[in-house]
């Protein structure tokens, strides 16, 4: 019995200590199964890949990003050997994969990793895209030089559709933008890019049939035929699908500036903040002859097998102004707009079909009338997904996944497509759904500001779409991020660099280190408090160049500053060295208005953040104090408290649209010091 008890204990022991290391592994999102061996690949100037088995230009373009990538990440330059020689690095795929990238293609992979060389095997080239991402964020500085850990990693997705949408409708998105976020995609494993190409504010698409769409509805900044060409196959080298969306009928007032007879209403029409609205009529015949040639056009022009529709937030009193329309609803035996809906519904989807289309949309469209070969894309919630699903649809759940609201990325990562409602369907039922999508909205992004706000948190959407449901761990996760977050700059993304210009934009000056204070614990607003803020309407055209644009939607110092707190009194007020770092942070806070004022005053763009700075410094302040009285033992005054509670109320409101994110840690040390007992 007592051997038995000690083989337990050296056994969980041993699978603690195992568990430990695979935590330690820099890996999102996290892989199907990993197996840590013992020992290292050294990454020195004789790192060599070479591929053998099924080859094709994909594939061999693929490995020379990776080389290139490993090249910039180490300073070393690597080359390719022949197939014959010994590489450290051995590629071998099965077979090719499809010239148009097909939904649930094979996409696993297995990379195995000794002290002495590196095997990676696929299926599919898709499969050694994703195995050279991983392999990519094995590398590690270590004493003796760059490394990889030995290894094991038998991978595969959770759900095949992975996805990120990016709205170029409302603010105009270049392609080297796009294409540097791609290039993030392809490193967390997404597989599609859903470009909402068409809403009120802009038509990007160039369309050499209906040339009045892009000339007159885009204010000049659209994407031509062969940019958007060059731009799919880019795209596809990388694993990464091209989804296009033209919304209709609603969010459709750009379609009606130069082609008015498509709108349920008399225009004119302008892409203008104030300009008339309209939503598209679904009785015209004229309408479908329309799409019936706009369809054939973009479907040579996107390959995908999948065309997104929109179909969200449809304003039916549009419809109900219209005699004609009215009249169209009660001849055809219909009961209301949903029914009207999905009549226009219908005839799209058979227009698509006619070009080997198939339909998405958001999850409006659902109707009993639609075929079940379409595809419900859920913003409203998982309630509709699972509805979706029991109704033998297909369905993609992006509620939950919105990153334009600023959520911080533990709530996304929270949100599971098959949690909520979807946990209680059947097995058939949940296999129909695919997996998700994160949606960047851009009200209130610019190209400047795209990819602060899409990364790093969308790599916590990509981990939940991609391990397996039990990968949970919110700290696991957070330390991987941090990881990721830098690598992601070798991509030549701005996310961590782009607010420096804009601070020095703001500042007019070279020293932005007291504005940097401030910067770094403030958050924007929520959901959509911005947008209720504005006083009459949203301007698209406004410029996005205050602070709110320039910080990042989740602040990391105030989410380590809350840890510091928490361990402090989780201590029962006994560790120092949380102490000693609380205390710095809380003394640069109370002493950075008086550096920052000066700035504020002579900058337009900055004298908003008056009121934020005044707080922070007060803040800062009573946090001191309350760490005093912590260390004396001594309850705080209760008048004290109640002023500093007052002050903790005033701080918590917005300011020029921003949140001081430290108010909440800096409460509970308030709280703290009142309830100390004295000795």
């Amino acid at each position: 019995m007592r051997i038995l008890l000690i083989l337990n204990a050296v056994f969980l022991l041993a699978s603690t200590t195992a568990a430990q290391r695979q935590r330690e592994l820099n890996l999102m999102p996290m892989p199907s199964s990993v197996q840590l061996g013992t020992g290292q690949l050294p990454i020195d100037q004789f790192f060599s890949v070479a591929v053998t088995g099924f080859q094709e230009a994909t594939l061999e373009r693929g490995v020379q990003r990776f080389v290139a990538e490993l090249s910039q990440q180490t300073g070393m330059l690597f080359k390719h050997k022949p197939a014959d020689a010994s590489p450290t690095l051995s590629i071998h795929a099965d077979h090719g994969r499809e010239p148009v990238q097909k939904l649930g293609e094979d996409e696993s992979y297995e990379l195995a990793i000794t002290d002495s060389g590196a095997k990676l095997t696929a299926p599919t080239p898709l499969g050694i895209l994703h195995g050279l991402q991983t392999l990519l964020q094995l590398v590690e500085t270590t004493p003796a030089g760059f490394a990889v850990p030995a290894v094991t990693v038998k991978d595969k997705p959770r759900f095949p559709w992975r996805g990120l949408l990016i709205d170029v409708g409302r603010h105009f998105i270049p392609l080297d933008v796009l294409k540097r976020n791609v290039d993030g995609m392809a490193a967390v494993k997404l597989n599609v890019l859903h470009l909402h190409l068409s809403d009120d504010q802009g038509f990007r698409v160039e369309s050499k049939r209906f040339p009045r769409l892009h000339e007159m509805g885009s204010d000049g900044m659209y994407y031509t035929q062969g940019e958007l060409r060059d731009f799919v196959a880019y795209a596809h080298d990388r694993g990464v699908r091209v989804l296009p969306e033209f919304d209709t009928p609603g969010h459709s007032r750009s379609w009606f500036v130069g082609y008015p007879e498509l709108a349920s209403n008399p225009g004119p029409y302008k892409v203008d903040p104030e300009g008339p609205d309209s939503v598209t009529d679904p009785t015209q015949e004229g309408t479908y002859k329309f799409l019936e040639k706009f369809v054939d056009e973009m479907a040579k022009l996107f390959p995908d097998d999948y065309f997104h529709i929109g179909g969200d937030e449809v304003d039916g009193k549009y419809w109900d102004a219209n005699p004609k329309i009215q009249a169209f609803i009660h001849s055809h035996g219909m009961k209301n707009n949903q029914d009207l809906q999905a009549y226009f519904n219908q005839r799209l989807q058979k227009i698509l079909t006619k070009h080997h289309r198939l339909m998405v949309g958001w999850d409006e469209i659902l109707h009993p009338d639609l075929p079940k070969t379409i595809v419900i894309h859920s913003w409203r919630g998982q309630e509709s997904l699972a509805t979706a699903a029991k109704q033998g649809y297909s369905s993609l759940l992006s509620f939950g996944y919105y990153i334009d609201l600023m959520w911080p990325a533990a709530r996304h990562y929270a949100v599971d497509p098959m949690s909520g409602a979807a946990a209680t369907l059947s097995p058939e039922e949940k296999s129909r759904i695919l997996g998700g999508e994160a949606c960047m909205w851009t009200e209130w992004v610019t190209p400047e500001i795209l990819d602060s706000r899409v990364w790093p948190r969308t790599a916590a959407i990509a981990e939940r779409l991609w391990s397996p449901q039990e990968v949970t761990d919110v700290g696991s996760m957070y330390a991987r991020l941090a990881e990721l977050n830098w690598r992601l700059d070798w991509l030549g993304l701005t996310h961590r660099t782009g607010r420096f210009q804009m601070l020095h934009r703001m500042s007019g000056t070279e020293d932005i280190s007291a504005l940097r204070t401030v910067a770094d614990v403030v958050e924007p607003v929520k959901d959509y408090a911005r947008i209720s803020n504005v006083k009459g309407p949203w301007d698209f055209r406004a410029p996005l160049n205050h602070l709110i644009d320039a910080v990042s939607p989740e602040s990391d110092p105030a989410r380590h500053f809350r840890d510091q707190v928490q361990a402090y009194i989780q201590s029962s007020y006994k560790d120092q060295a949380a102490e000693a770092q609380i205390r710095a942070l809380l003394t640069t806070w109370r002493d950075n208005d008086m550096k920052l004022y000066p700035l504020l005053q002579r900058s337009s763009l900055l004298l908003e953040v008056t009121p934020l700075s005044q707080d922070l410094s007060a803040l800062g302040a009573a946090g001191l104090q309350a760490l005093d009285y912590l260390d004396k033992s001594e309850p705080g005054p209760e008048s004290w408290r109640a002023q500093q509670l007052a002050l903790i109320e005033r701080a918590r409101t917005p300011r020029a649209d921003l949140l001081l994110s430290v108010v909440a840690p800096v409460q509970q040390l308030i709280e703290a010091s009142a309830g100390q007992t004295q000795k």
